[in-house]
């Protein structure tokens, strides 16, 4: 537990006040929510395989010129960021069919998405985290026109990056979801990349449940979550850094 004043408390993290007002502390949850926290559970070491993860990731995106807000992490469940200014949208890339997809379209599960599928939702929990068409992303004013360019331009160079880390460390990046802030009129990446917000699947496992490596086996009731936690973690602490 941190001694620093807690600013606010989501469902996986808790983010704190610093001495330094451009500097906040992110303290990572063991919680587990899904289904827009209608289920809800706990992952036993999951803060710190999560912020262990996020840290080496945001480390490595910024080695590859995608700005973020990750300083350092300073405990093993805590990381320093800076203050941003949240966009309260969530961005998705989709590489592979999964999850909300087929469920709506059809789609085959795994089906590869070529080009990659960006999509827009809104950060809104008491409205269900809303797929936003374009035309209702301008309608709602929450970004402007350059902005939202930006934001896939962003989401797909991490989508670029991340899929050529993960594909070396044996683990199919299938989708995930990315929020981005504002500091001083410059977009950051921000909030966490991990397997809470990462679909992931083991390369080296060809049964449908037993490569996933996310949160969609809490989702779904598969068990052994932390053991897939643990595995990503060990596989991207493996990666050499740039």
């Amino acid at each position: 537990m941190s001694d620093h004043p807690l600013l606010y408390e989501g469902k996986a993290k808790k983010i704190y006040a610093t001495p330094d007002p451009d500097i906040l502390l992110a303290e990572f949850k063991d919680d587990a929510t899904a289904f827009n926290a209608q289920k809800r559970g706990s992952i036993q070491n999951k803060g710190v395989m999560n912020c262990a993860i996020a840290s080496h990731l945001f480390q490595y995106l910024a080695a590859q010129g995608i700005p973020n807000h990750f300083i350092a992490q300073v405990a093993p469940q805590q990381m320093q960021v800076r203050r941003v200014e949240i966009i309260p949208l969530e961005v998705v890339v989709r590489n592979r069919a999964a999850g909300s997809l087929c469920r709506q379209t059809g789609l085959p599960l795994g089906l590869e998405l070529t080009p990659p599928l960006v999509e827009f939702y809104l950060k809104d929990d008491a409205l269900g985290d809303p797929l936003l068409t374009r035309d209702r992303l301008r309608l709602l004013n929450l970004v402007t026109p350059a902005e939202e360019d930006t934001l896939i331009e962003m989401a797909l160079g991490v989508n670029h990056h991340l899929q050529g880390f993960f594909q070396d460390c044996g683990i199919t990046l299938v989708d995930f979801k990315l929020e981005f802030g504002r500091r001083d009129g410059t977009i950051l990446l921000a909030d966490e990349i991990s397997p809470d917000s990462c679909r992931l699947w083991n390369q080296e496992e060809a049964d449908p449940q037993k490569r996933i490596l996310d949160k969609d086996r809490f989702r779904q009731d598969l068990g052994a979550i932390e053991e897939a936690y643990a595995l990503v973690m060990q596989r991207v602490l493996a990666h050499s850094q740039p």
